[in-house]
């Protein structure tokens, strides 16, 4: 009888033994994992490096240029799992309600704190919170004929074309940097911390906190640059599926063009453009092409109606054939409403090409990497602090009168304005610091 007491006993012990040691091994397992994920961020082989975007041999597919010359040709597995992808691309209007459907386009990613309550070592200090007010843009979404607008801009000799910059397109860009009256001042209206820098190619992030650190309240409730925010959550940011414009969205657009339109840079545009022969004098028709230009529906990624230069040039999407990488992005407001909801993870600015052009808080050309709800962009330049029409007037001006390659000076900034023409829509537009 004790023999057999004692092997029950023994047998008993032994299972537990057993799921002791087997508890002990998944714990160890999913430690090691979770170790493995933090000292590679869940990443292949990152020692495929490319040279500088700005070198290199000229391909011959011009979109596959513009990757060049946007360095998103450095490749890194995406960190994000499919449970986190847009299960379809055709968006009910519930889901296009503004928030991407967090449960699928989640900003938040792994690294900050386990049901365990261990932080992960590598975790960035804590991001400053924004304060984003987004009440009134729901009016923006009424007739354009219902709405209040801004004053105009009076027509004066200052929104004449000289002879000088009707000769040389160089000499309209600078009076263009000029006339941004609605352009941030560095330090009086927002605050950037630059970080360290790095090579297009490096993976380590150089950022401990946020680009921005803060930015002055009223600037989102100033009318050109609230009615663009009030666009920028209109989109499907997966490149290749089709584009659902309801007919508020068209409301919101309609009225931000008619915002723009009362501005000094689109109507020194408008008469640089009639007078060169290329638009019609007649305002409102000139209202209607920017529209069109910039809004209009067009395939990209294999679908139709997926695109528009709106959204590749100033939100960003992300391209879903082979291994996600982001395309596009290159403003600054869609940056800082990104980087405060959690989004946009700043990863450093990009070594400049002349020694001693280091940027600082003051800066307003950069040239940065980042990741977007943790899908790398490898290098992408901004002008910081600059007004939506500016930079509409800009990237239309190179449109229409420049080429490939825009070589200017906006105010102390050396920079090529890179066009790429989609047959007659815009492809993609951005800056390339020179220095």
């Amino acid at each position: 009888m004790d023999g057999l007491i004692k092997n029950l006993r023994d047998v008993a012990l032994g299972r537990d033994q057993k799921d002791d040691e087997s508890s002990a091994e998944s714990r160890d397992t999913r430690a090691r994992s979770s170790w493995a994920q933090v000292v590679s961020g869940e990443q292949g082989n990152c020692d495929q490096a490319s040279s500088d975007y700005s070198h290199g041999s000229r391909p011959t597919n011009q979109w596959r240029e513009e990757e060049l010359s946007e360095g998103i040709n450095e490749r890194r597995p995406s960190r994000r799992t499919p449970k986190d992808d847009y299960e379809g691309c055709e968006r009910s209007e519930r889901d296009k309600q503004h928030d991407y459907n967090q449960n699928q386009w989640d900003g938040k990613k792994g690294g900050e704190e386990n049901n365990d309550g261990w932080e992960t070592v590598g975790r960035k200090h804590p991001k400053r919170s924004h304060k984003i007010e987004k009440e009134h843009w729901n009016g923006y979404k009424r007739p354009p004929s219902e709405q209040v607008y801004s004053d105009e801009v009076e027509n004066g000799e200052k929104l004449v074309p000289s002879d000088q910059e009707l000769a040389d397109l160089s000499q309209a860009f600078n009076r263009l940097w000029q006339l941004d009256i609605n352009r941030l001042v560095p330090g009086r209206d927002y605050q950037i911390d630059c970080g360290e820098g790095k090579k297009v190619f490096e993976r380590e992030d150089m950022a401990e906190g946020s680009l921005f650190s803060w930015l002055k309240e009223d600037v989102l409730r100033r009318p050109t640059f609230s009615r663009f925010c009030s666009l920028l959550d209109n989109y499907n940011p997966n490149e290749g599926c089709k584009e659902v414009v309801t007919y508020e969205e068209k409301q919101e657009q309609a009225a931000f063009i008619e915002e723009i339109s009362r501005t000094a840079p689109i109507k020194y545009i408008h008469k640089l453009l009639a007078f060169k022969g290329i638009v019609s004098e007649d305002y409102h028709d000139f209202k209607r092409i920017l529209t069109s230009l910039w809004f209009d529906l067009y395939g990209r990624g294999g679908t139709s109606g997926s695109s528009s230069a709106f959204e590749h040039v100033f939100v960003g999407e992300v391209k879903q054939r082979g291994e996600k990488e982001v395309s596009g992005f290159h403003n600054w407001l869609q940056f800082y409403l990104e980087e405060a909801k959690g989004r946009v993870d700043y990863q450093g600015y990009i070594f400049p090409r002349r020694r001693g052009q280091i940027p600082d808080s003051d800066t307003q050309l950069l040239t940065v990497q980042f990741e977007w709800n943790g899908i790398l962009k490898s290098v992408s330049s901004i002008l910081v602090g600059v007004s939506p029409e500016f930079e509409v007037a800009l990237y239309t001006l190179c449109f229409y009168l420049g080429g490939e390659d825009n070589h200017m000076e906006l105010g102390p900034y050396p920079v090529n304005i890179k066009c790429y023409r989609f047959g007659n829509r815009i492809g993609s537009v951005f800056p390339i610091a020179e220095c």
